[in-house]
């Protein structure tokens, strides 16, 4: 697609300290301005596409104004709902996000926790530590069963990793509705407080939105099996975590795998930093050494389709704040 003047698309790339990979396969296919935030509304003046590179920068929203020209937005990220705002939702510039570039390594991720939890990776570590010679059994993963709630690409990816390995999946959506290929059965996650109780890991992976800001409440944590666990590589909002804290305090869950915290960085002097029988990792779940490549991979194959005039692809649906799954 060239632009009014008939000369290829002009992409404007945000960033914030390093640039992103592949440039020189974008500059073959655009004329290309790279900005940091300041510099944006010059950037965009004319501009038909906006690179945010810097995943999580407002300053689109602050200097909207200057965006009159831009037919298209890529985010360099799966969630964002953080970003979108009333003005935004409301124009007919197209959004896309970097959805499954890192739902595998998400799922990896997710599968370890898993695993480091039924194998006591933990206790352990804690053991050699101590120069302890400790024997205990452990628990088998094989047959016990799991609730994914989110049942997008890292969802199902998540599933698919699951199921590889002998766990019995089930998912948690915005409507039940039957089993697939990857999910037994998929429950509302209206209802998350009725189904809980019947599973071993409850995994976070659903993207923030109002819907699903604090889902995790003391009434889904009360209604979990005590010797459950959950996992979130998903949004650290999506737990209440003063909730969550209390939870674990009383036993009433046996414990948490977080690579997402609400607030994060979580503050050195939180109560989830002391606790046995949490796992934290510092929102690192997708972030494989490759990951920055195949990120401006996918962006390289939009702006090929976009100065084509194809259909892009991970096209938001910006009310919903997520790409809707097919």
């Amino acid at each position: 697609m060239t632009n009014a003047e008939g000369n290829p698309p002009i992409v404007a790339v945000l960033y914030r300290e390093s640039l992103p990979p592949r440039l020189d396969e974008i500059a073959e296919l655009a004329e290309v301005r790279l900005t940091k935030a300041d510099g944006l509304p010059e950037a965009m003046d004319g501009a038909d596409v906006l690179y945010q590179w810097h995943s999580f920068s407002p300053a689109l929203r602050e200097n909207w104004a200057s965006a009159s020209s831009l037919k298209w937005v890529h985010v360099s990220a799966a969630g964002v709902s953080q970003l979108l705002f009333d003005d935004l939702i409301n124009s007919n510039v197209e959004y896309t996000n970097s959805r499954g570039v890192l739902s595998r390594a998400i799922a990896e991720f997710a599968l370890g926790f898993v695993l480091d939890i039924a194998k006591d990776a933990q206790g352990s570590l804690r053991l050699q530590q101590g120069r302890r010679w400790q024997h205990r059994v452990t628990r088998k993963i094989q047959g016990q069963r799991t609730l994914v709630v989110g049942t997008g690409s890292i969802g199902r990816e998540i599933a698919s990793l699951f199921r590889a390995v002998g766990l019995r999946v089930s998912g948690a959506g915005r409507s039940s509705r039957p089993g697939d290929a990857y999910f037994e059965e998929i429950h509302s996650s209206k209802d998350l407080a009725l189904v809980v109780g019947d599973f071993d890991y409850i995994v976070l992976a659903a993207p923030l939105t109002d819907d699903t800001r604090g889902l995790v409440d003391a009434a889904v944590l009360a209604a979990m099996k005590p010797t459950a666990h959950l996992i979130n590589v998903g949004r650290g909002e999506l737990v209440r975590t003063d909730s969550l804290v209390d939870a674990l305090r009383s036993g009433s869950i046996a414990g948490a795998a977080l690579d997402v915290v609400h607030p994060e960085p979580l503050p050195a002097e939180h109560p989830l930093w002391s606790m046995d029988n949490v796992i934290l990792t510092p929102h690192m779940s997708g972030d494989t050494e490759d990951y920055l490549d195949d990120l401006g991979k996918l962006f390289v194959e939009n702006l090929w389709r976009f100065s084509r005039g194809e259909p892009l692809q991970n096209v938001v649906d910006k009310r919903l704040g997520f790409v809707p799954v097919s």
